[in-house]
């Protein structure tokens, strides 16, 4: 059974163009706003959404979505408010949770799986979560036709990229650079050869994120990857601006030049 991000990548390749997905905090700036944010991007032409699960210890983020977690926890934004917006804003586009492991057991594996594609959700990134330790999760997955997103890093082996490969679903994250999440001046080389890498062990489709924040980064990126990944930039659009109703206009109008560009390199090849 394919998902609504499966008919989106299937969808795409005929077109001949890469993916803009677009992340965003659950509970950033509040629950209702969230959701007004994320319409606003997709309005813009971001074609995924993905859901960041507010979380203590973000590992893999840097300070900018950090703060917006930070922000969200403050405020008591739970994990029925993260299925809440994945459930508001669904019919719209494909929408990912993206979250470590621990608030995913502390919810119960079935559990979790069970209410985000209740929700319309399409599947889950898990940026810590190890194949070797996937058991439940590849069960729960399975049974729910959920999509399961990996992340791999330019240091993971060939053999490694692999096995994560066909253990991932929807699409694979390419992380762009070795470190955390923001904005970034330059994309690393790095991503691109990491694209050609997994092209070589899979015909899945890879997306790239992690420092990719301007329209020039993601015309780039469109032209070796099937996913373009915005989070930070969106994030800092709202931290800036000095009321709600700006923010939203912003994060329109860079969902817009993103889409754009990305849509000018399709046309371009």
């Amino acid at each position: 059974m394919s998902t609504a991000l499966d008919t989106l990548f299937t969808q795409l390749k005929v077109e001949n163009r890469a993916a803009l997905i677009g992340y965003m905090t659950a509970g950033f700036p509040t629950n209702e706003g969230c959701v007004e944010v994320i319409k606003a991007m997709i309005d813009g032409g971001v074609d995924a959404i993905e859901i960041g699960f507010p979380y203590s210890d973000p590992v893999m983020d840097g300070a900018v979505i950090q703060e917006a977690s930070e922000q969200a926890l403050r405020q008591g934004t739970t994990a029925q408010d993260v299925m809440r917006t994945v459930g508001a804003v669904s019919a719209l586009a494909p929408t990912l949770v993206m979250t470590y492991w621990n608030p995913i057991e502390r919810f119960g594996v079935e559990n979790f799986v069970r209410e985000l594609t209740a929700h319309g959700g399409s599947g889950t990134i898990t940026p810590d979560l190890t194949i070797e330790e996937s058991g439940p999760w590849l069960q729960a997955t399975n049974d729910h036709a959920a999509n399961r997103v990996y992340v791999v890093a330019q240091s993971t082996s060939d053999a490694r990229l692999k096995q994560v490969a066909d253990a991932s679903s929807g699409f694979i994250y390419a992380a762009s650079l070795m470190g955390v999440t923001g904005t970034r001046t330059t994309i690393s080389s790095g991503a691109k050869e990491l694209v050609t890498r997994l092209r070589a062990v899979t015909d899945k489709p890879v997306a790239v994120g992690l420092g990719v924040s301007t329209p020039e980064q993601a015309k780039e990126v469109a032209a070796y990857a099937d996913g373009v990944i915005v989070g930070s930039a969106f994030i800092k659009a709202l931290q800036q601006a000095p009321d709600l109703a700006t923010g939203i206009a912003q994060v329109r109008e860079l969902a817009l030049k993103l889409a754009t560009a990305i849509k000018e390199e399709a046309i371009s090849r």
